[in-house]
């Protein structure tokens, strides 16, 4: 154990987020995720495994170590659920959303629904993914991360 690190970040998932550089995606996706076929397709990447972890609780670990990029309109991403009109958000969603904005990581129109196999698309060019026991499907969304330091001398 780390003090001050939140006990369910794993050391090969803490590895992998210092490894991250600014513009680098993770993705934190759902037990029904086809992870292991995409972390081969594209970039190769790892695939970290959150036993019993939810897609929100991973959300809240991960991103207590790691700014979004503020380069980028929509530093997050998640999946469109496909039977929904657009503009839906499934429960989880809207939690995961809800969180990001109450922890001043990302406002609401910063977090992008993405085409399901669209979103496969941006997977297969992600660092990582992070595959956790959630049931709730359609519970998988990508963050990109932005830079730590300090501000610029003028």
């Amino acid at each position: 154990m780390l003090k001050g690190i939140d006990p369910l970040l794993t050391p090969d998932l803490l590895k992998v987020l210092a490894e991250m550089g600014h513009g680098d995606a993770i993705v934190i996706a759902d037990a029904n995720f086809t992870a292991a076929r995409l972390a081969t397709e594209g970039r190769s990447k790892p695939v970290i495994h959150l036993p019993g972890a939810d897609v929100l609780r991973a959300s809240q670990a991960v991103l207590s170590l790691m700014n979004l990029d503020a380069a980028v309109e929509q530093p997050v991403a998640y999946m469109q659920v496909c039977t929904m009109p657009d503009g839906y958000r499934s429960r989880l969603q809207r939690d995961v959303v809800a969180m990001l904005e109450q922890g001043g990581h990302a406002r609401s129109e910063q977090c992008e629904a993405v085409e399901r196999f669209a979103f496969y698309d941006r997977v297969r060019e992600a660092f990582a993914i992070v595959l956790t026991s959630d049931l709730q499907p359609y519970g998988n969304f990508l963050f990109k991360k932005g830079v730590i330091g300090e501000p610029l001398d003028v």
